[in-house]
């Protein structure tokens, strides 16, 4: 099964509302890598992890399904945007000191993938793959958020998703080397900047696509009460993983 491209029409919500991700990560993650030539941000989506990576980096390539996602990434320099998939890159072997992947890996072909990163990869390199877990706000809150999420939108959802649940603890990771970390984001945050959060989520797309009408709207009355007028603190859990090409 190929790459699934389920963010392209909800492009411009998805530069907006999704979170980046945390210094702590790259402080984590970079000193392990052996070189600073050449970096591959895979399904790099709006461009987040590449504009990191071209701060340390002399060449970052950044690839993505949708084009809808790439013309929504910030131009650098010594980036390359181009339309791909994840499991037949555009590059030659041996080319990268480092291939990451944000929030997407559960939407691959594991096998093809995984053999691609082996043939891209220097001897040495690293590859880096992670993503973050359900939203989580205050004791209110959560209850509801969770049954809009696995009670609502659960038929709505790909299966591909429960990967993040589980933090990825089944899908394979076949490298030297393995580290995994944890971090948290923490955002402050408006009801309305959530709501528009979740229209991000691919299950809220489907459901829109299948039933002609936004679901959102069922639950921002009552999470707006709870919200209250102001900004609330919202932490995402990321967790990560990290392997090396022998």
């Amino acid at each position: 099964m190929p790459t699934l491209d389920r963010f392209s029409s909800q492009a411009e919500l998805y530069a907006r509302y999704r979170i980046d991700y945390p210094p702590e990560l790259y402080q984590w993650l970079l000193p392990q890598v052996p070189g600073r030539q050449r970096a591959w941000d895979c399904a790099t989506g709006n461009g987040q992890v590449a504009v990191v990576l071209a701060g340390h980096f002399q060449q970052v390539e950044a690839t993505d399904l949708s084009a809808s996602q790439l013309a929504q990434a910030p131009a650098r320099a010594n980036i390359t945007y181009q339309p791909s998939t994840a499991e037949h890159a555009p590059f030659p072997a041996s080319h990268f000191d480092l291939i990451t992947v944000a929030q997407a890996l559960h939407w691959f072909e594991l096998a093809a993938f995984n053999q691609e990163v082996n043939r891209l990869l220097r001897p040495g390199g690293v590859v880096a793959e992670w993503g973050y877990g359900l939203v989580q706000v205050s004791p209110e809150l959560d209850p509801l958020i969770r049954e809009f999420y696995a009670g609502t939108m659960r038929p709505y959802w790909d299966n591909n998703r429960w990967h993040i649940d589980d933090e990825y603890a089944r899908l394979p990771f076949p490298f030297a080397g393995v580290q995994q970390a944890r971090f948290a984001v923490h955002r402050q945050w408006s009801a309305e900047w959530f709501l528009n959060y979740l229209r991000t989520w691919s299950s809220v797309v489907k459901y829109e696509k299948q039933h002609g009408h936004d679901p959102v709207p069922g639950i921002a009355d009552e999470l707006t009460q709870l919200w209250g007028p102001g900004e609330r603190t919202v932490a995402f859990p990321v967790f990560a993983r990290l392997g090396r090409r022998e």
